[in-house]
């Protein structure tokens, strides 16, 4: 797989207009020091009409591929807005949440200590409707971001605004400007295919 995310990134960026290959952490943790090196992750970005090539993932012995389409997006990735979706809409079903962020160097360490409550949250067999959280990186510090899936849009805005773990990073964010850049996007699940324990999935409650 080390290989694979050196020399196969023009493969899948074939027939697709964003792409990235990510390592992941464990489980539903982020940050540093969580790397798991047994698991990767893809995201491709392609027209609804195109089918993009699948990313190599030389020996992977499982996989699972979420198929997403944008609901709502703001801000960038590496200067581009990949996830703008074509026109306003509501998902009724589940709900993807996709978060990035490029840290400013003199902010990190203060960031890693406001999130450890939020990873511990999300580990949290309680917190309601959470189907999978993990975290994801370009880098191994620096060029971090988080994927969630959740039972509905009304249990992605209980958990950011009313746990108060979430609710707090969002304002210190805010106030003390951690990121040089950030993005942060919401998508309708429309399929979810292969094993499901690869991401780490749950029912939900």
């Amino acid at each position: 797989m080390f290989w694979s995310m050196a020399f196969d990134r023009s493969k899948a960026r074939r027939g697709a207009e964003f792409a990235k290959l990510l390592g992941t952490g464990r489980g539903s943790a982020f940050g540093v020091g969580s790397a798991d090196l047994t698991r990767w992750a893809a995201i491709v970005v392609s027209d609804a009409a195109t089918e993009p090539e699948k990313p190599p993932m030389r020996g992977a012995i499982a996989a699972c591929t979420l198929t997403l389409e944008p609901i709502a997006s703001r801000g960038t990735w590496s200067g581009a807005s990949p996830f703008t979706p074509e026109t306003a809409t509501k998902s009724d079903g589940p709900v993807a949440v996709l978060t990035r962020a490029r840290l400013r160097a003199r902010r990190a360490r203060a960031f890693w200590r406001a999130i450890d409550p939020v990873g511990a949250a999300l580990n949290d067999p309680a917190t309601e409707g959470l189907h999978c959280a993990f975290g994801f990186g370009e880098a191994p510090v620096g060029f971090q971001g988080t994927m969630s899936v959740w039972r509905s849009a009304a249990d992605v805005v209980r958990f950011a605004y009313r746990r108060p773990e979430h609710a707090a990073v969002v304002t210190r964010t805010a106030e003390l400007g951690w990121y040089a850049e950030e993005l942060f996007a919401r998508f309708r699940v429309l399929g979810i295919d292969g094993d499901r324990e690869v991401i780490g999935w749950r029912d939900g409650q």
